[in-house]
This record gives C-alpha cells, structure tokens and sequence, in this order.
C-alpha cells in the first residue's frame, strides 16, 4: 500500500543486507521514458499493470536484491504466485490516516485524484485480501523506517 514505507525500508534493507535494490516502479519507468502519472494518463492504468508485471518477473530471476513494488502489484494473482515462489514477501500496512498524512502533497499518485482519505480506504479495502500470501506483514504506522527495517530482518534472518 502507498505511503507505508516501501521505498525507504527497502532502501534501509538493502544496505543493511548488501544487497542490490530494486524498484519495480523506477524500473518501469525507465523501460516506458516516462513517470508513472503519464503512463496511467496516456496509456490506463491496464498498460502500467502490464509493464509492471513483466518487469515484476524479470527482476526476480536475479537473486540477493531488495525488491520494492507498488502497492498495486498484488491486483494480479500471477504476481503473487511469482514473488512468493521467488522470494520471501514482506507487506507493509498502516492506519489510513497516517498514509493520508504521508502522501499529502504528492502529485505523483494517480490513484488518488479527488478525496485522497475516502480513496485510500476503498483502495485497502479492494487489497486487503491480496497481501495475504506475504511471508510477513508489518504496521508502520507507529514505527519509524529503522524499527520496520529492524523487525523485519529479525524475521528474515529467523
């Protein structure tokens, strides 16, 4: 989900592992030469789920990365069944309000035009059920980035 700190802990974890970080949003966009907003403007939202679903499968068959998605990547079964077969799979959520206050003032969300509050909710309530096949799910939304990251590498390394 947006605004709960995928890129920042996937950043921290990458480091905190030497691994190589890889975001899944970024890639597509240097694959497309454009921002996300354009993609979903001049091509829909079914082009930009395309494109990240072929880049999703072709970061994963590389091993020793971080991998940060979007939060949408989980609309699609196959994603799942790729990232679970293919790594261990951390979801991170947090309270609606927090994320409302994490992403005001970002223009880079095209999921969020009009009630930005009202929006996030039905877009949670849309996923709830499709982050259940992570390994490990964390709440941020009392955490900093560094206690998230802490959490989750005491799991991974269990």
């Amino acid at each position: 989900m947006m605004g709960t700190g995928k890129s920042t802990v996937a950043d921290m974890l990458a480091r905190e592992l030497g691994y190589r970080l890889i975001d899944v949003d970024a890639a597509v966009e240097k694959e497309e030469g454009c921002t996300i907003p354009e993609l979903f403007t001049d091509k829909g939202e079914t082009y930009f789920r395309d494109a990240e679903s072929r880049m999703l499968s072709s970061v994963l068959e590389k091993k020793s990365q971080v991998i940060a998605t979007g939060g949408g990547v989980v609309l699609r079964s196959d994603n799942c069944e790729v990232m679970s077969k293919n790594g261990w799979v951390v979801a991170l959520t947090a309270d609606p309000a927090v994320i409302v206050e994490r992403v005001s003032g970002c223009d880079n969300r095209p999921l969020l035009a009009g009630n930005a509050e009202e929006r996030i909710q039905t877009i949670m309530e849309e996923r709830k059920d499709a982050y259940r096949f992570a390994h490990y799910t964390v709440d941020t939304t009392q955490l900093s980035a560094a206690e998230v990251t802490r959490l989750i590498l005491v799991h991974y390394r269990v």
